[in-house]
């Protein structure tokens, strides 16, 4: 089992940008899975925000649609979240998972679970 780390978080000012980084083992490689981003929002539950298919197509919650934009760089072997034009509702930890895309954003997870990385939106 392969655990995906998430970094890159930060406190920003509303309106402000951050880039997520997913880093993967050299082991590890994105070329035959699908990756999504979650978050975590105080007392509510882990929400999947996009995700990245196999086919590499985009799919986005409503939430951030025309803002977040989800990316893989394969001769990096990291995966990004950019995040623009943040609201203080897009507080909360962030974290990376791989696996099979079964719908246009569900994930079936096959990594573990790391700590994330927390965004904070705030004035």
């Amino acid at each position: 089992q392969v655990q995906l780390v998430a970094s890159g978080g930060g406190l920003v000012q509303p309106g402000g940008s951050l880039r997520l980084s997913c880093a993967a083992s050299s082991a590890f490689s994105f070329s035959f899975y699908a990756m999504g981003w979650y978050r975590q929002a105080p007392g509510k539950q882990r929400e999947l925000v996009a995700i990245i298919t196999r086919e590499r197509s985009e799919n986005y919650a409503d939430s951030v649609k025309g803002r977040f934009t989800i990316s893989i760089d394969n001769a990096k072997n990291t995966g990004y979240l950019q995040m623009n034009s943040l609201k203080p509702e897009d507080t909360g930890v962030y974290y990376c998972n791989y696996g099979l895309a079964m719908d246009s954003l569900e994930l079936r997870e096959f990594g573990s679970w790391g700590q994330g990385t927390q965004v904070t939106v705030s004035s």
